[in-house]
């Protein structure tokens, strides 16, 4: 039952990561193809672990309700899902900014 939570969530998830990998539009090199893949696969991982705790600290809980469980993994999938692409919405500029000075600061021979 733990599952129904990311089943419910799944849409949201992939419209988000759409709008990560698509926005912005340039520069689209392959620095930032592995660095948004890497995130988006992080982020989708880590909600499924948060998903699972989530439910389990509601399984745990005694005087909490069965839909109880389901609130819980939504949240903290949730959460975590968001942490994470905020993160790397943060860290995608500077970066890859390093990235491609290194990658211009390289004599040509």
């Amino acid at each position: 039952m733990a599952w129904l939570s990311l089943l419910l969530f799944l849409p949201w998830f992939v419209l988000l990561g759409t709008l990560y990998w698509l926005f912005p539009r340039q520069p689209r090199g392959t620095a930032r193809r592995l660095f948004d893949g890497a995130a988006l696969v992080l982020a989708f991982v880590l909600s499924i672990v948060a998903m699972l705790w989530g439910h389990h600290i509601g399984v745990v809980q005694n005087d909490a309700g069965p839909i109880w469980r389901q609130v819980l993994a939504v949240l903290y999938a949730y959460g975590a899902f968001l942490a994470v692409m905020v993160a790397a919405v943060l860290l995608r500029g500077p970066l890859l900014a390093a990235t491609a000075t290194k990658a211009a600061s390289k004599p040509l021979h």
